[in-house]
């Protein structure tokens, strides 16, 4: 493989995977008790006019209540973010990732799903026998989730879903799941960098009301 030039800190610079889910567990904290301390001030921009050594990189659903900076108390250059609706992987989010693993040494990857999902509700929907077909580039989207759908509804593989009757957080995070693992299994960088220790994912689940990222699930060590 080919390595790819560094921009980010290295060796005793860098904080352990540990050290970097810790940060992010202490700043939903922090969110979560309303007592944020995150900079975005001009001293700060200064400081990263020609540089970012973010501490981890984000991969979430683009909805807007999953703000990541925010829920995380987080400043300007600590988290490397990428937000699709769903969060489905695709060659632009690998592509991303790879970059934040690979040139910025990001020692953490947190993949973020949440409770009330639109594209999960739509994955749902979508399955029922009277179900309004959607549009091209959402049903690619959606088409990414309907496997954990017919996992948790447990309906054989042609017939159609009672959509009343599946829990969709089940889905949420049987999906979130199904993400993580397509990520260690289409990108070498990546798991190379877990087997190297150099690297953790999280799998966690957002929730809405109370504010709170659950880890569900944990690859590498934390």
């Amino acid at each position: 493989m080919t390595p790819l030039a560094s921009a980010g800190p290295t060796g005793a610079d860098l904080p352990t995977p540990a050290e970097a889910w810790q940060d992010l567990v202490d700043g939903n904290h922090r969110f979560v008790t309303g007592a944020p301390r995150h900079r975005a001030d001009v001293d700060r921009r200064a400081e990263l006019t020609h540089k970012q050594t973010p501490h981890a990189a984000l991969f979430g659903c683009s909805d807007s209540r999953l703000a990541a900076e925010i829920i995380f108390d987080q400043g300007l250059g600590d988290l490397f973010v990428i937000r699709n609706a769903g969060q489905i992987i695709s060659t632009s989010v690998l592509g991303s990732l790879e970059y934040a693993v690979a040139v910025l040494h990001v020692p953490l990857i947190l993949v973020l799903g949440h409770d009330e999902c639109g594209a999960v509700r739509a994955a749902i929907d979508s399955q029922a026998e009277d179900a309004t077909p959607l549009p091209p580039h959402i049903g690619h989207i959606i088409s990414k989730i309907i496997p954990a759908v017919r996992r948790v509804s447990g309906v054989a593989d042609a017939a159609f879903v009672v959509p009343e009757t599946v829990d969709a957080a089940s889905v949420g995070r049987e999906h979130l799941r199904d993400t993580v693992a397509e990520l260690l299994e289409r990108s070498e960088i990546i798991s190379d960098a877990i087997a190297d220790g150099t690297l953790a994912i999280v799998g966690a689940n957002y929730r809405l009301a109370q504010g709170q990222a659950d880890p569900n699930i944990v690859v590498g060590v934390i």
